[in-house]
């Protein structure tokens, strides 16, 4: 073995999870032949769950050995490093034998990451490795197409985007998934929130927006309704006493769903920095595991796509899920005339099994009369039932 191969700094995958075991390396921040620093991006890494960047741990010179939209595994060597800021650019390039006691110079993405309380292990969707894969199609779907040039490209589904597919067969296939709808009058909110943005945004330095109210709502009917705050683990019906809320993103990779913690001890001001924080964390492609873990209810907002109405399917191992809509102005009637109001179709899918229909009408019932009535909300008084 040559001197210049034998100081080559192999460049590995890092574990970004104990149930991640591949991914797909999703770009180079470097290329071929670029001289690095220490501490310079070099990939990201994208997995079923997160997107991370790998760091060089040593100055020198990249020479790489696996293109973009590569599938590898955690531990493969995926480049070398050449020691030496005008290093010389490698002929071999070969990855190291499994034996080669070379040590993992790639680390993940430093992240500012949540604790994670003791009993989200238990709720955290840690086995979506192991959830079954949708059903070969069968028939005419099973037969490939035949493929027309210049009309038609193929590519690989990233590994998110698979697991969002399986998620929701899986979803499908094991929940007794119902919907049941309502609608709400938003004229009292949107007044309330014209009114105070001014000093709000001044004051805490953001913008208030409509989620933190129907995640207040959200804390408001699941302590009203509790059996809406529980799961299913085989035979058993496991009660969750902590609010911790996931709110569904959509971002170029996939829709990601985010998870605001303890939202039962935040205000307004509390819940629209954390939503801040998350989503830019999710549209840059930067959440770390801990910040998609544990959620024991989802809000997903299709009224941002313009959506009217839809039947949001579940996040398992969740029980239930609040499907928000766009604000539209009606005619309503409001006692005993016609007037034109902002309203918005509410929507809770919920899984059957576990949430009766009286209970499922009770809990949207109370996120109706929370958001209709935000002034209480604000003096912390829940709305009468």
């Amino acid at each position: 073995m040559s001197t210049a191969t034998s100081n080559l700094i192999p460049v590995k995958v890092p574990s970004v999870g104990e149930s991640i075991t591949s991914g797909v390396l999703g770009s180079w921040k470097k290329k071929n032949g670029d001289v690095v620093a220490t501490g310079d991006a070099l990939f990201e890494i994208e997995t079923d769950k997160v997107t991370s960047e790998v760091f060089a741990e040593s100055d020198g010179t990249l020479e790489t050995l696996v293109s973009e939209g590569t599938e590898v595994k955690v531990g493969q060597v995926v480049a070398n490093i050449i020691p030496g800021k005008a290093g010389k650019k490698a002929s071999g390039g070969a990855e190291p034998k499994s034996g080669a006691a070379a040590p993992n110079r790639a680390t993940p993405s430093p992240k500012a990451e949540t604790p994670v309380k003791p009993h989200e292990r238990s709720t955290a969707p840690a086995s979506i490795s192991h959830i079954p894969s949708p059903s070969t199609p069968s028939g005419a779907d099973a037969a490939p197409r035949t493929f027309r040039p210049g009309k038609e490209t193929r590519r690989k589904m990233s590994p998110l985007r698979r697991k969002i597919a399986d998620r929701l067969v899986s979803a499908q296939h094991t929940a007794a998934i119902l919907t049941t709808f309502n609608e709400a009058d938003l004229s009292n909110l949107i007044a309330l929130r014209t009114e105070v943005q001014p000093v709000f945004q001044a004051e805490h330095g953001v913008k208030l927006g409509f989620m933190s109210f129907f995640l207040q709502a959200t804390v408001h009917a699941l302590k009203a309704i509790p059996a809406l705050n529980a799961r299913i683990e085989g035979d058993e019906i496991v009660e969750q006493h902590y609010y911790d809320i996931g709110v569904a993103v959509g971002t170029d990779r996939g829709l990601v769903v985010p998870v605001l913690r303890d939202c039962d001890q935040l205000d307004l001001a509390g819940l629209e920095k954390s939503l801040a924080a998350v989503a830019s964390r999710a549209r840059e492609g930067k959440l770390s595991l801990p910040d998609l873990e544990g959620g024991v209810f989802t809000i997903s907002n299709g009224g941002i796509y313009g959506s009217v109405l839809s039947t949001p399917i579940l996040n398992p191992p969740q029980s239930a899920i609040l499907g928000l809509h766009a604000i539209q102005q009606r005619p309503v009637a409001v006692n005993g005339q016609v007037e034109i109001r902002p309203m918005m179709n509410l929507a809770l899918s919920y899984d059957h099994r576990l949430i009766d229909g009286k209970e499922a009408v009770t809990f949207l019932i109370a996120i109706k009369k929370f958001v209709e009535n935000p002034a209480l909300a604000l003096l912390g008084l829940s709305p009468s039932s």
